[in-house]
């Protein structure tokens, strides 16, 4: 008894560190390829390399299952079919949020209002798509008769780089007219960055979106000053054509004088143009900052996964018992995206996959 139980040990840890390392090589594999951007060749030499070492020793717990070797792979499949489950789960709710998002002519269509009472305040509702109105919002708007008056989606997305430059974390973008109050921000992070010890993060939000603004004036205000002084410079090409013409004409001076005031005008015209464009962005601005003063509430998504009716048992069981499982042990999302708990708003949904 003795013998067999210190035979199963050392297959175990022997065929566990065989395991390790076949993950580990495939994982640097990955890095090598994606993130290193490596020739293909390195690529190649270090993984033949690397599996000739590991299925050397792979083979060698192979020969010897009958003696206790079982057991790791026993082990060794029951958390691959769990890692299996969440990753297939998790692909398929958010394709199913990916088919199921919010057009834009719904949106468009209910009007600056949305169908609802739009309330003093800023909603951050958080969501993994980085682009489209997810599903979650127009269950949240079609079961409250009130919203606040500024809407921002909120993305986290990971990418495949050692960390992001905080000038470049935010990416912002409107979402229909202004008159809607409605914007998307993605929010990115390296490998290395840590969004749960980001502190800061509704203030550095909220200081890009107010940056956005400003250069979203500023690119309308220079268009517009493009295009006035395009008009300045044809006209008083034209009138300098005049007056060369007529040089000697005792209307040569009627011609500076016209091209003088026409200037003047275009130049009163895009002076008018810019201030106007100011106000609005002050005005839009000051809104932001009281609806950010009276509150801030963080709506986020508790969707629920299940299968559907017609699906397969397998699925069912993959699904609704062990994907679900697996999600009611994990964290919440509250406690990954940081949320304080005294302005967090839970919208419950169904999705079936």
């Amino acid at each position: 008894m003795k013998v067999a139980f210190s035979n199963i040990f050392y297959f175990t840890t022997g065929t566990a560190v065989v395991i390790v390392m076949l993950v580990t090589t495939l994982l640097m594999t990955l890095i090598m390829i994606l993130v290193w951007r490596c020739h293909w060749i390195i690529v190649l030499i270090f993984t033949g390399l690397s599996l000739v070492v590991e299925c050397t020793y792979f083979s060698a717990v192979l020969l010897k299952v009958n003696q206790g070797g079982w057991v790791p792979l026993v082990i060794a499949a029951a958390f691959y079919i769990i890692m299996y489950v969440w990753h297939y789960g998790t692909a398929k709710r958010y394709e199913t949020e990916l088919h199921s998002k919010v057009s834009m002519a719904w949106i468009l269509g209910l009007g600056p209002s949305l169908g609802l009472v739009r309330v003093p305040g800023i909603g951050l509702v958080y969501s993994e798509l980085a682009s489209g109105v997810p599903h979650i919002f127009s269950h949240f708007i079609t079961n409250l008769p009130a919203l606040h008056s500024v809407v921002v989606f909120v993305c986290v997305k990971y990418l495949p780089v050692h960390k992001v430059p905080e000038e470049e974390r935010f990416l912002v973008k409107r979402i229909g007219p202004k008159s809607f109050h409605m914007f998307r921000c993605v929010a990115r992070y390296g490998y290395q960055d840590h969004h749960k010890k980001d502190t800061d993060f509704e203030k550095k939000l909220f200081d890009s979106l107010f940056l956005f603004i400003r250069l979203e004036s500023l690119m309308e205000g220079c268009s517009d000053s493009d295009v006035s002084s395009l008009l300045g410079e044809e006209t008083a090409q034209s009138d300098n054509i005049l007056v060369k013409s007529n040089d000697n004409s005792p209307h040569s001076n009627l011609g500076n004088t016209v091209s003088s005031s026409d200037s003047i005008v275009l130049a009163n015209s895009s002076s008018h143009a810019n201030n106007r464009i100011s106000e609005i962005e002050m005005d839009e601005l000051e809104f932001l900052n009281n609806c950010r003063d009276i509150g801030v509430v963080h709506i986020l998504g508790n969707t629920a996964v299940k299968a559907r009716r017609d699906s397969k048992f397998y699925k069912k069981i993959a699904i609704d018992y062990i994907y679900a499982f697996l999600r009611k042990i994990c964290r919440e999302n509250s406690a990954i995206f940081n949320v304080p708990q005294e302005s967090l708003l839970n919208v419950g949904q169904i999705l079936y996959v």
